[in-house]
């Protein structure tokens, strides 16, 4: 539980670097979830929240792009090394291996 703990905190910092309102309500959210779930003596109920845990941080960590607003009717997106996939050419006539 605890190590799933610090990787949503991790990931979180990762995720939201350079955004202070993301990473404080990111941080408040994370602990608010495991404050409230902490006297949970159920093991199938333990261990569905950290089955859910483990899919957030995996969301987090693939799907959340930062974006940044330079002029009224502009964004920048910022990508992170982990969201940057190798880019496949499309090809109308594939060609056999």
């Amino acid at each position: 539980v605890l190590k799933l703990f610090k990787l949503l905190h991790r990931t979180r910092q990762e995720v939201f670097k350079n955004d202070t309102r993301a990473l404080e309500a990111a941080r408040q959210k994370i602990n608010e979830e495991f404050r409230n779930n902490k006297d949970e003596t159920s093991e199938e109920k333990i261990n569905e929240l950290l089955k859910i845990a483990s899919d957030v941080e995996v969301i987090l960590r693939t799907s959340v792009i930062q974006a940044v607003h330079t002029d009224s009717d502009r964004i920048v997106l910022i990508p992170r090394k982990d969201l940057l996939q190798d880019n496949t050419p499309y090809l109308d006539k594939p060609t056999k291996k």
